[in-house]
């Protein structure tokens, strides 16, 4: 039993994730309290969460994994003190912020409750003669909130640390000047895929279809040098250049210095791609809608304006097409009573096996 149980952890002699797993609404709903509800995410950066610099009293209402999680959250400014903080009224659960604003104290418009912009309880009209009140769970919940540089990450409840997550692509990558990099709206678009979140995920996670799927591709990059790192709750894939021209100017600090890199594809489990280029980052979520359909959040960040000219928009737009066609071809497929399970290829999709390895080991917990 236990020599079968190594075997199957090998992923020369591993098996895909079943068929049930993409397929069935019941292990959907089941992933996003097991796996979505105890992860980071992001969620932009200072300035597109507050549409300015943020001051004390500057507040921001976002909605974490809209569509799927829907979780009401609200980024506050206290003292130079970032605080994330549940968007709903502890009295009888109304929403509290509805827009961008600047106020010294959080007021419900319900009933009139306030809090401090760091949550803690203060008033509320009417309760004169309530008993052993209030207590602590009267002020409103802080969710997780990190940071690198100017990047935001938010969680509910995240299972691990947010440095064990992004860690090592803040040391790999501490030569970029992040609060450099400025957010292109023109440039940043959602797309939306039948398919269930997972798959998605997955194609991104290997090499091995580029050939097949993105014939345009293979003349930017030396897919022979292509290879995929693998970190503990992380992985990248270093896109190698086939010309210097397209390549990092990488300083000696780095610990790829005299690599001709054209880009680190950074996959943070379970859903954010953060795709590092020398122009700037192309970061794109994954966010689940259903059981088999799925949005995509595609938000550009500029760094070197004069190394965005070989960034083509219709390129990358064709490439997320060519994606989106196989991965629902594999949704549709995978419904077939004559498939359940597949193999991986040892060479080209280790990053998929850590993947599916992190799903049963969240859904099992």
């Amino acid at each position: 039993m236990t020599s079968q149980k190594i075997r199957q952890e090998t992923v020369e002699r591993a098996r895909t994730m079943a068929s049930n797993f993409y397929l069935d609404p019941a292990q959907y709903d089941r992933s996003l309290e097991q796996i979505f509800a105890r992860s980071w995410q992001f969620i932009g950066t200072n300035q597109t969460v507050f549409g300015a610099p943020a001051q004390t009293g500057s507040m921001a209402p976002i909605t974490l994994l809209e569509g799927s999680l829907n979780e009401p959250l609200l980024l506050t400014q206290d003292n130079q003190k970032l605080h994330c903080l549940s968007n709903v009224c502890t009295h009888r659960g109304s929403i509290l912020i509805e827009e961008n604003c600047q106020h010294s104290s959080i007021r419900c418009r319900y009933h009139g409750r306030r809090f401090a912009t760091d949550g803690t309880y203060q008033s509320a009209p009417g309760f004169e003669g309530a008993e052993d009140f209030p207590t602590a769970a009267d002020n409103l919940p802080h969710a997780a909130l990190g940071s690198w540089g100017n990047l935001l990450f938010a969680g509910i409840k995240p299972a691990i640390e947010l440095d064990q997550l992004i860690g090592e692509m803040k040391e790999r990558l501490a030569f970029l000047p992040l609060d450099q990099f400025k957010f292109a709206p023109e440039l940043s678009r959602d797309y939306f895929v039948n398919a269930n979140w997972a798959l998605y995920v997955e194609n991104y996670l290997e090499g091995l279809h580029v050939p097949f799927i993105h014939p345009s591709l293979v003349s930017l990059l030396d897919t022979k040098a292509y290879h995929t790192d693998l970190h503990p709750y992380c992985n990248v894939q270093i896109g190698v250049a086939s010309k210097a021209e397209d390549a990092f100017d990488l300083p000696e600090s780095s610990p790829d210095h005299g690599q001709l890199i054209a880009a680190f594809y950074y996959w943070l489990f379970p859903n954010m791609m953060f795709n590092f280029y020398p122009w700037g980052l192309s970061v794109n979520i994954v966010m689940p809608q259903s059981h088999n359909t799925t949005k995509i959040r595609f938000l550009t960040y500029v760094w070197r304006e004069e190394r965005f000219g070989n960034y083509s928009t219709k390129d990358i737009n064709q490439t997320e097409i060519e994606d989106e066609e196989v991965v629902e071809l594999v949704q549709r497929g995978i419904r077939s009573r004559l498939y359940d399970t597949g193999r991986y290829s040892p060479t080209w999709e280790a990053g998929v096996f850590q993947f599916h390895n992190l799903i049963r080991d969240f859904m099992k917990q």
